[in-house]
């Protein structure tokens, strides 16, 4: 295609971490957008005739990942045409179409306190000596039978790891040491094996599509899930490799959610679109596309607030941003992400579905793995509704989210 290329990136880790910026007693940012845009209302004007006649259609669905093979870390060279950027994405990113590309030369950096491995597996802790003591306690001075299995599986299922892959440990468990004498240690081994292969097949990289300018991503999810956080570290990483950046404040309900993702604009260098408060999101959306589109941004990040997924008016809100967009771009948003709290166990299954529904998600974020995370629920969700896992986080920082790596994450689950 004239004027541009497609490219698939791996960039290095230097970029400082930053604290999030606070949340309390902040005013309103002065700078806003006009709500009442005549070619704004146009559009709702359209949207509203096809949501009426379109009352009684099927949740929108997830779209489906296109069977594209992901380039490895060593990337080949190609020629750059002249009005290509010279960006590289960040590690946890990728095209659409994948073809290979320089890797980028990094600049040596201090070694850091702790690796990314032990930072996860402090962040599943929790998880993971609950998981290693019962098992250790379940196993003691007993060979592999019928009721032990069943005991395991309760426990599996009890932990949130979801009857699907408790019943493939316990099957694969019973196969290999029915009827012998079982360690703790056998059965971390195997539970860690049965669980990288639940989540191997979500572990994917965020694909951008490019020839979309601005490439829309539209960040969903409950209260308290750090979407705007989240919003910041994923600017941070664009931006870095040399995208061109706009942050749409959407959630127009609290004043803190606006002023935080203007500080995280101005410390990435993205464009900020902000409104006053109580405006209408959708309004919000039209007018950050129509700007980050005039201003030729690589990617469009908006934020949502956060909706209680047992409300209906605050989904149906979504709903209509989700329609708006649409009619500027029928292929826009090109990603919805939804933000998911580590800690939230169960609710999380339940919260994947109905935002699946209404908006579309197509990609997940499992955020704040701390020490008191049960991610176990990670594990559960993948199996059941088998979105990609883009990213995890396990902190605040910049560098606290980093790609999900499917074994990884299951070695340090099971505590091997």
């Amino acid at each position: 295609m004239a004027g541009f290329i497609k490219r698939i990136f791996s960039f290095g880790k230097d970029r400082p971490a930053d604290a999030t910026p606070p949340e309390a007693d902040i005013a309103v940012p002065d700078t806003v957008v006009d709500e009442a845009a005549p070619a704004f209302e146009e559009v709702l004007e359209a949207v509203e005739v096809d949501a009426a006649q379109d009352s009684h259609a099927e949740p929108v669905a997830a779209a489906e990942e296109p069977l594209e093979t992901v380039i490895s870390e060593t990337l080949a060279p190609i020629a750059v045409e002249e009005e290509a950027s010279a960006a590289a994405l960040p590690a946890g990113f990728a095209l659409s179409e994948d073809e290979p590309v320089e890797a980028p030369i990094e600049e040596a950096e201090d070694a850091p306190k702790l690796s990314w491995f032990q930072r996860l597996t402090a962040g599943l802790a929790r998880t993971s000596s609950q998981l290693s003591q019962k098992i250790s306690a379940l196993f003691t001075k007993r060979k592999l039978d019928e009721d032990t299995l069943e005991e395991l599986e309760d426990l599996l299922i009890q932990s949130d790891l979801g009857v699907e892959t408790a019943m493939r440990v316990t099957g694969a468990l019973s196969s290999e040491r029915y009827g012998k004498d079982v360690s703790g240690e056998d059965v971390a081994r195997i539970m860690a094996i049965e669980i990288e292969k639940v989540l191997g097949p979500v572990a994917r990289p965020l694909k951008l599509d490019l020839s979309h300018k601005p490439h829309v991503i539209l960040v969903v999810g409950v209260n308290g899930t750090g979407k705007t956080t989240t919003i910041g570290k994923l600017a941070a990483k664009l931006s870095g490799a040399g995208l061109k950046v706009t942050l749409a404040a959407g959630d127009t309900f609290r004043a803190a959610a606006i002023e935080q993702l203007k500080i995280w604009a101005e410390r990435t260098g993205s464009d900020f679109i902000g409104t006053k408060l109580g405006a209408d999101a959708a309004g919000l959306a039209f007018e950050a596309f129509e700007q980050a589109k005039a201003k030729k941004s690589d990617v469009l990040i908006i934020d949502t607030a956060g909706r209680l997924q047992n409300k209906t008016e605050l989904m149906a809100e979504l709903e209509k941003i989700v329609r708006v967009l649409g009619k500027l771009d029928p292929d826009a948003p090109h990603t919805v992400l939804q933000t998911l709290d580590a800690t939230t166990g169960q609710n999380a299954l339940s919260q994947v579905e109905i935002f699946r529904n209404v908006a579309g998600v197509n990609g997940l974020i499992m955020t704040k793995l701390d020490g008191t995370a049960r991610g176990g629920i990670l594990v559960a969700i993948a199996a059941k509704h088998k979105l990609p896992v883009y990213f995890i986080g396990v902190g605040e920082g910049i560098d606290d989210l980093e790609p999900f790596e499917a074994g990884d994450f299951a070695r340090a689950i099971a505590g091997v």
